[in-house]
């Protein structure tokens, strides 16, 4: 089995002498420090599940929010998880370093809306792309969990954008068609991309580098299963799930990409995976997923899917 090299596929992308793209001013989010020290700890080979585990639970809130995600249906463990510990041991290093990380970006994210984005709304957004793109990594025989945590990544710095260069982002929202992507967009206007810039600050924070190539190549769309070194692993479900519509209309063409893919993709039916992620994303949202305008919804309302508008 060949083993994919994400450093190499992510320098070829990123400039190693620079270390971020990002305009000086712009307010990051702060990791929690336990998170920062179990990086660390994690580097040591002598480490011992229980001592990783004690550094995450020397955070109270972000364990309960990694044990409520790991507890929830999308994973359907057939035993509950009750420590940090317990994942380790359980799943793997590899996957509480990935889950982790998701659970570190939320709780270091602002809770208060940005001056574009309603933080609920964008959370149920990642919520549900990020189960899809779960979905299709296990159709591609990939990584599931690290597809789930790079489509919840993904955006992660568009609060932050949107709301120090809200004149700019507000140009993205009205513009003509035909419409750009947010990607061709921001590469326009910054010569960057949120992908890119979220990239950067990733391998600030010592995340891993497959999970940093899932945020770093969301906005591929279809040319990401093309490419025969990440096509079929989850960066690939990352792409595909980026491509479903959400609240800022990254992709003008995005769910018209997905229907040609299922036309070209006999295992993908895009009604019963939509009706899958619905069940699973209302299961887990629950009171805060109520308003939610989901995939399926849009699938049933669309024109390019054979539905009447």
């Amino acid at each position: 089995m060949t083993t994919t090299n994400w450093t190499a596929i992510c320098d070829s992308k990123l400039d190693r002498s620079r270390k971020s793209v990002l305009p000086s001013n712009l307010k990051l989010p702060m990791l929690p420090r336990a998170v920062i020290e179990f990086g660390q700890k994690s580097k040591d080979p002598n480490a011992s599940a229980k001592e990783l585990g004690a550094i995450v639970e020397s955070d109270s809130g972000l364990t309960c929010e990694l044990l409520r995600q790991i507890n929830s249906p999308i994973f359907g463990l057939r035993q509950e998880v009750q420590s940090a510990q317990h994942i380790i041991s359980l799943l793997g290093l590899k996957t509480m370093r990935t889950l982790l990380a998701t659970v570190a970006v939320k709780s270091a994210m602002p809770s208060r809306d940005s001056r574009l984005i309603n933080m609920k709304t964008f959370w149920n957004t990642n919520l549900e792309r990020a189960i899809f793109a779960r979905e299709i990594a296990i159709l591609l025989k990939a990584d599931a969990d690290l597809a789930f945590a790079g489509a919840m990544l993904q955006d992660f710095l568009l609060p932050a954008l949107t709301s120090q260069e809200c004149e700019t982002y507000l140009d993205f929202s009205v513009q003509n068609k035909p419409r750009k992507s947010l990607s061709a967009f921001e590469r326009h206007v910054f010569g960057w991309d949120h992908a890119e810039a979220a990239a950067y600050l990733m391998r600030e924070w010592s995340f891993p580098e497959d999970l940093i190539a899932c945020v770093l190549l969301h906005h591929q769309g279809l040319a990401a299963l093309a490419n025969k070194s990440y096509g079929r692993t989850a960066v690939g479900a990352v792409a595909i799930a980026a491509l479903m519509p959400d609240f800022f209309h990254q992709h003008p063409d995005g769910l018209t990409e997905l229907v040609r893919l299922e036309i070209a993709w006999p295992v993908l039916n895009l009604v019963e995976l939509a009706e899958r992620v619905e069940i699973l994303f209302h299961e887990t949202a629950g009171a805060d997923g109520r308003q939610h305008i989901t995939f399926l919804h849009r699938v049933q309302k669309s024109p390019v899917c054979g539905q009447t508008v």
